[in-house]
């Protein structure tokens, strides 16, 4: 395997008609490549890995919701050294409306983000720790686009074990082919292939992403010509005293008895322009 991978046909394995089922090569792929002695898949879907499994002859239990194995509550029923994971996509395909019956652990349901990040955090958790050590997860996932807001579930969700590889997959044959989009969109075609080994029967190494919200006007590494940017965009046109005014209550001022000479150095070497004594931005 490469670090991108690309299948425009999803291969003769399990039922094609079955929506979020991806390409059969993926898995045959990951299995020829890792060998491993029994392989286990959580959200088994369609059947794609049990037709690879059978095909290659590799020991393997497939789990899925609609068997009755529920990911969230329920235990992998036996230790494995490779694990291939395909969730449901959030708020894309409601499986809950598929199977034609309502289940609160579907992960595929119309739940918050944040919960359906929590709970992919459960699955991943314990898809690790059912894991022998030096075996590998293998988890399938792509980011998601909804109401004009860009969702990376792989940056969002926690990561368990050592990251060992993360590949590009390639996406074919999706709605958005075929249609034309202004304002700068850019459809999403690729979804991350990340594979996650374990190391150790005790130590769980864990990597989690925070996001924060910093102010430029407070910030130790913004620069003087940053500030009065964000000024002069914001104001539109102001005077060298205005500038002077509004630097005055940064933080910073108090480091700088000559705030009037540092705001002329930084008007005058570049990216600002001068109209009857108002400075905009260039």
């Amino acid at each position: 395997m490469d670090s991108i991978i690309s299948y425009p046909d999803r291969g003769p394995w399990g039922d094609k008609t079955y929506r979020g089922n991806c390409s059969g090569h993926v898995i045959k792929d990951l299995l020829t490549h890792y060998k491993p002695k029994m392989f286990i898949e959580v959200f088994s879907g369609g059947g794609t890995g049990r037709d690879v499994a059978k095909e290659l002859g590799i020991r393997s239990i497939h789990l899925d919701l609609n068997t009755g194995f529920n990911a969230l509550s329920d235990e992998i029923p036996q230790r494995s050294d490779f694990v291939f994971s395909h969730p449901p996509y959030w708020s894309i395909i409601d499986y809950n409306k598929v199977r034609g019956d309502y289940d609160p652990n579907d992960m595929s349901g119309n739940i918050p983000y944040d919960d359906f990040i929590e709970k992919l955090d459960v699955v991943n958790q314990k898809i690790y720790n059912s894991l022998e050590r030096g075996g590998r997860h293998a988890f399938l996932m792509g980011d998601i686009r909804k109401n004009g807001v860009y969702y990376s579930v792989i940056k969002d969700m926690a990561w368990f074990g050592s990251l060992e590889s993360h590949i590009i997959k390639a996406q074919h044959n999706c709605k958005s082919y075929g249609k034309s989009y202004g304002g700068g969109f850019i459809p999403i075609v690729h979804e991350h292939l990340l594979v996650f080994r374990k190391d150790s029967l005790w130590a769980i190494p864990v990597k989690v992403t925070r996001d924060i919200m910093q102010d430029l006007r407070i910030q130790k590494r913004s620069t003087w010509r940053e500030i009065i940017w964000a000024f002069l965009e914001y104001s539109g046109e102001s005077s060298i005293g205005e500038i002077e005014e509004f630097a005055k209550t940064l933080p910073r001022a108090k480091e700088n008895q000559h705030i009037r000479e540092k705001i002329r150095q930084t008007l005058n070497n570049g990216g600002f322009v001068k109209n009857n004594d108002l400075w905009q931005v260039a």
